[in-house]
């Protein structure tokens, strides 16, 4: 089969271009000719709030070689990128779609692609963004109307696209490990690495700082945990960080946070992950977290917030505790609530998980599906 994949690709950096790549990798691994095409421009430099959109020398990225072919700010590369990929003469094209900004480019290529005859499965990983504006329903809904088929890894963004479609073709299956850090590491040597306690019950907030993503209740939720617990953040801010230092800095527990406030490279990743005892998703809101497929790569257990998807992806998956609410006393109960009993189970749940849930699994099923469209 002939399969063209428009989405982030090498020297985009991030976690969507980490899911493109392995989703690359599996679907050239199952004997089937895929094409890589990606964006001239993924966002204009005023709308991304980090500090880079590209890969750096200090990133370990794995480098899919990609065709450019999409501008998404200006619409007469739209119809351009179509037909280029198209004169390719793909059997089916895969997309992906994680915000309303993307839809009128992503959906016009997949309008035209499909009066071509091609069929367009797209895997979303948000149809309602978690900071809401007046054009996302209406936006996100036109995009849908314009695939074949969708493939939602979460039941909250599959809830999120029958409110728009309710009659699209579609299939849950779950988020995929990321397997590409390689092992762990001695938790000695992750804790010397970044310079924390090894002694202490070391609790980690990972990934891109945004405000739904609640690291406010988790630093609240440390001045009610003890002396035997510190706090790890580690990701780049999407927005100013000054209003989380000034937290910190009035915090009882200011001395047992340490911050690592700058996008984090896929070679450091396993000393973060190998140091921690929990991972904790103190989010607001949430469709499905990326950031949990790391924890479980690296055998570690997660302590989430009952919201969107995760009472699913974390706590029906058996892979972590879930929270009472949305508040820094429920997640001090849960962390301190954690036992060794609970960790034992965890990890069980998590063996079994990773097993079922691999990156050619995940391929399979999406081209056993787009065979029915």
């Amino acid at each position: 089969m002939r399969i063209a994949y428009l989405s982030t690709f090498y020297p985009f950096r991030g976690g969507i271009a980490q899911f493109n790549a392995d989703l690359y990798e599996a679907l050239a691994a199952a004997g089937h000719e895929v094409k890589a095409f990606t964006f001239t421009v993924q966002y204009p430099s005023f709308l991304f709030p980090g500090k880079t959109q590209y890969v750096t020398e200090q990133d370990k990225a794995k480098v899919i070689d990609s065709e450019a072919v999409l501008n998404t700010a200006n619409p007469f590369s739209y119809c351009s990128a179509a037909r280029k990929i198209a004169a390719w003469k793909p059997d089916i094209l895969i997309m992906k779609y994680w915000m309303s900004y993307l839809a009128p480019s992503l959906g016009t290529v997949a309008r035209i692609l499909r009066r071509k005859g091609v069929k367009v499965v797209t895997v979303l990983d948000n149809v309602i963004p978690h900071e809401t504006k007046f054009f996302d329903k209406p936006f996100s809904k036109w995009f849908l109307k314009q695939n074949s088929g969708c493939v939602a890894m979460s039941d909250a963004v599959l809830s999120d696209m029958l409110s728009l479609t309710p009659d699209k073709p579609h299939i849950l299956v779950n988020h995929p490990l990321y397997d590409h850090f390689g092992a762990g590491m001695e938790r000695g040597e992750a804790a010397s690495r970044l310079g924390i306690d090894p002694a202490k019950r070391t609790l980690l907030f990972f990934g891109l700082i945004r405000d739904y993503k609640g690291l406010d209740l988790l630093i609240d939720a440390m001045a009610l945990l003890g002396d035997e617990y510190q706090l790890v953040i580690a990701g780049e801010s999407y927005g100013s960080f000054e209003k989380y230092e000034a937290q910190i800095a009035a915090s009882p527990a200011r001395d047992r946070i340490k911050t690592f406030n700058r996008y984090i490279g896929d070679e450091e990743v396993p000393a973060f992950f190998s140091s921690a005892d929990l991972c904790v998703l103190p989010y607001k809101s949430a469709t499905q977290s990326g950031i949990t497929a790391i924890s479980t790569h690296f055998d570690l257990p997660v302590v989430a917030t009952p919201v969107g998807g995760l009472p699913q992806s974390v706590g029906g998956a058996g892979i972590g505790r879930m929270t009472e609410d949305v508040s820094a006393e429920a997640i001090a109960r849960a962390i301190a609530g954690f036992t060794a009993e609970d960790d034992a189970r965890c990890r069980e749940s998590i063996a079994a998980f990773k097993a079922e849930n691999t990156w050619e699994e995940f391929a399979a099923r999406l081209l056993s599906f787009a065979a029915t469209l």
